[in-house]
């Protein structure tokens, strides 16, 4: 599995309300559990107008198709190559 960084444009997002949040939650869930694990989300990040996920996925096929079966947009899809953090640098 390859770890994936999808940026969703969704103008307005940082004001969907906690109900509105849930159900895209149950819907990417629903989509997922019927995916045979080929993918797996981590975790997103909402901001003004976007939603930034991160997903584990055997391919941006899959991603994609996460995506088209829940109606949500797949703007930008990046794997990631690398993690970093404060400790990198660190000898």
């Amino acid at each position: 599995m390859h770890r994936y960084l999808i940026e969703r444009e969704l103008p307005g997002a940082g004001k969907l309300s906690a109900e509105e949040l849930a159900g895209i939650t149950k819907t990417s869930n629903g989509v997922l559990a019927g995916m045979a694990g080929r993918a797996q989300w981590i975790e997103s990040y909402v901001t003004d107008d976007a939603i930034t996920c991160v997903y584990l996925a055997d391919s941006p096929e899959t991603i994609r198709e996460h995506a088209n079966a829940g109606g949500f947009p797949a703007t930008v899809i990046r794997e990631v190559v690398e993690v970093i953090d404060p400790t990198t640098g660190q000898s």
